[in-house]
């Protein structure tokens, strides 16, 4: 899809904020040009991910533009065990997760989370996606997933900025300090805080914990997107490879459970997805 002689004021404006990251794009830790950024709000939490993607702009809008695609993306995060899409408020699309506390804990243990769904398209050089929800479980509200996508002069490249963010009320803060300072005093982010003596020290906390959810969702768009030109009857099982391997690659961050058991959750998800009513 060509760029416009004049970019739209969106598309400039997510352009200006590539132009001002390539230099840290460039230079990422991450092992590929991508950055992860967090940050406490009034109330919540947000983590971002900013990605230079090897793929076509095109075929970005081809894909993050179908709501039908939508589960099948978020269905690769691993705590994510089922996921349809359903009638919002309104009569406009949303998807309905059924998300479990741990990747270990059975489907049955999952709350519902319905995130409504708005794609604008619209425009031949900027792509935006917004899922929300005002409402979410365990004292957690105002969920918020955006990403936006533009096309770059380098044929064949998009930069893509992933938004993950969330409320949360003192109980639903307290359980998450709670479980940060037993189960998950281990647990680290990917912003770096300093230098220690085995190298670099990570972020902790509550952005660290937003930080990790924020790279698990943002690789589940790049998997999708990795997969497209795969042949169909292939595509969800290179998904479910494509994130792993990913998430492999910040075991002190992303690993909690070796690629066999996350497979074999993947195909189970699948298939209960194929024999719903």
């Amino acid at each position: 899809m060509p760029l416009q002689a004049q970019p739209g004021p969106r598309a400039e404006g997510l352009l200006a904020r590539y132009a001002a990251m390539q230099a840290p794009l460039a230079a990422s830790p991450m092992g590929r040009p991508l950055l992860v950024q967090s940050e406490e709000l009034d109330g919540g939490l947000q983590g971002e991910v900013f990605a230079l993607i090897d793929q076509p702009f095109a075929q970005v809008v081809q894909a993050l533009s179908k709501p039908g695609n939508w589960c099948d993306m978020l269905l690769l995060h691993v705590n994510n065990r089922r996921c349809r899409l359903v009638e919002g408020e309104g009569g406009g699309k949303a998807v309905e997760l059924a998300v479990v506390r741990r990747y270990d804990m059975a489907v049955e243990s999952a709350f519902i989370l319905q995130m409504a769904l708005r794609i604008d398209a619209s425009a031949p050089d900027y792509l935006l996606v917004e899922l929300g929800s005002e409402n979410g479980p365990l004292g957690t509200s105002q969920h918020r997933v955006q990403v936006e996508a533009v096309p770059l002069p380098s044929a064949g490249k998009t930069f893509l900025h992933f938004s993950y963010s969330y409320q949360h009320n003192t109980l639903a803060r307290l359980a998450s300090q709670a479980y940060l300072a037993t189960f998950g005093r281990h647990k680290v982010g990917f912003t770096e805080t300093g230098q220690g003596a085995n190298g670099p020290e990570y972020i902790r906390g509550l952005r660290g914990l937003v930080e990790r959810n924020a790279v698990r969702y943002f690789l589940t768009v790049d998997a999708f997107l990795d997969a497209m030109d795969a042949p169909p009857a292939q595509r969800a099982e290179r998904r479910a490879a494509y994130w792993y391997a990913a998430s492999e690659r910040y075991p002190r961050q992303l690993m909690e459970f070796d690629r066999a058991t996350y497979m074999a959750l993947k195909r189970s998800d699948r298939a209960r997805a194929q024999a719903a009513p």
